[in-house]
């Protein structure tokens, strides 16, 4: 049929040229392209992350589908999860030669096709789909397809590598990290019966251990002496800080002691000399971890800013020791650092971290970005605590890099990456927090 459309235009065309008086009126015959194929070159497989969403998975490149006519061409991503294309599904349309691909777009693919990421069911988590571009002209009374692509992917499985959990109590109070009100921080087990520990920075006031965010047997200390009780007038004053607090329920003793592991060096944002970039403790891995910018140097590990236990690795083997001259060495980046503390193995990633960038921002739209810390117990969550903003505009952005960035253009709290996007602030002390955990709907909150 479509070859029975071009015929009967080139038939009326010459009809037409015949009764033309001059050569000026030319008439254009769309003909169909050829050597219009897909450009770019894909991965073996790409490993799917739920904290990765929000990052470019594949950018798809082709050639102009020239139709011999002086014309715009449209042109249509497609991808297949059966390969034929008779499920054909549009991911998006474009004059340019690309379309790019998120990775939260793949999972949410890999999902419809009945990818699982859960270890425990029978579910394959390793799969694949195909690709391909649609060229048309006009409303598609002409089109072609390029050659398709299968891109195979893999749902990064959770583990669960620690056997720690989160614990039914809490810490709340002034000193607490969000007051009286909670939500409270959390208490994680241990490997120890009746146990619990949390890691926490409070700050100078009063605190109260209390079970599943309620009132009513909560617990303090009204003689300060180390053991737990009901007592009236029972809360417990401390001093602004980072703290390890420690319960033990068998016999209601409780400890709070000043303890953070950090990275310093002269590849670390405040040098040798510190303060330490802070490490925050992943119940997840039972590690504690930091995602922070660094620059062409050296660095240790040292706990509560202070020398004496520090640890490097001279072998440049991933596990850290003790030993004389153990600076690690590092190029400049974004990195995700790991530690355990039990086994000395550690790990220094690249990774992306987001920023928020704009005129109400610090440092304008040139930057550098305020940076987020990603919430360990929350894949895919960002938080940017005590946040002070001007009157102004911001977006959030990766690495203080433009491409991907995030406005929201709705202001409806989901991101989006529209043209006039920017959003709208007044001047104030804010808590910001970013969620990829849905990749294909980020959402924001400012409060």
């Amino acid at each position: 049929m479509k070859n029975f459309k071009i015929l009967s235009l080139f038939i009326l065309a010459m009809i037409g040229l015949s009764s033309c008086e001059t050569e000026d009126d030319v008439i254009f015959v769309a003909q169909e392209p050829t050597g219009f194929v897909l450009t770019n070159t894909t991965l073996p497989e790409y490993i799917l992350t739920a904290t990765t969403g929000a990052n470019l998975g594949e950018r798809f490149t082709w050639n102009s589908a020239d139709f011999g006519v002086p014309t715009n061409v449209s042109y249509d991503l497609q991808r297949s999860i059966a390969g034929d294309f008779s499920d054909a599904v549009l991911v998006g349309t474009t004059t340019n030669n690309e379309i790019a691909m998120t990775i939260g777009q793949m999972m949410a693919v890999a999902k419809e096709a009945g990818l699982d990421a859960n270890p425990t069911t029978p579910a394959p988590n390793t799969g694949a789909f195909a690709v391909r571009v649609r060229a048309y002209v006009g409303n598609g009374g002409s089109e072609v397809f390029s050659d398709a692509k299968t891109i195979s992917v893999k749902l990064q499985e959770a583990t669960v590598e620690s056997g720690v959990t989160e614990s039914t109590w809490g810490i709340v109070g002034s000193a607490a990290p969000n007051g009286w009100d909670g939500p409270d921080a959390k208490f994680y087990t241990t490997s120890e019966n009746n146990v619990i520990v949390a890691y926490v920075t409070l700050k100078e006031g009063e605190i109260k251990f209390r079970e599943n965010n309620t009132w009513g047997g909560d617990f303090g200390d009204v003689d300060a002496n180390g053991i737990l009780d009901q007592e009236a007038e029972n809360n417990i004053k401390v001093k602004a800080g980072t703290y390890k607090v420690t319960i033990n329920w068998n016999d209601n003793t409780y400890k709070i002691e000043k303890f953070y592991w950090g990275l310093v060096g002269s590849a670390t944002p405040n040098g040798w000399d510190g303060p330490d970039t802070k490490l925050q403790y992943d119940y997840n891995t039972d590690s504690f971890k930091a995602v922070v910018q660094l620059k062409e140097g050296e660095l240790k590990f040292r706990m509560n800013d202070t020398w004496g236990g520090d640890y490097g690795d001279l072998n440049e083997d991933g596990v850290l020791d003790q030993e004389a001259e153990n600076n690690i060495k590092v190029t400049a980046g974004y990195y995700l650092v790991t530690a355990n503390f039990e086994t000395l193995k550690y790990t220094i990633e690249p990774t992306d971290i987001w920023g928020a960038v704009g005129s109400a921002t610090p440092n304008g739209w040139d930057g550098p970005d305020t940076k987020f810390s990603p919430d360990f117990s929350q894949p895919g969550v960002w938080v940017l605590k005590d946040f002070t903003l001007k009157d102004g505009e911001l977006k959030f952005r990766k690495n203080d890099a433009w491409g991907g960035d995030y406005g929201d253009v709705n202001s409806d709290g989901v991101l989006d990456q529209e043209d006039g996007n920017n959003i709208k602030v007044t001047a104030g002390t804010y808590t910001i927090t970013l969620d990829f955990s849905d990749e294909t709907k980020p959402t924001y909150k400012i409060k």
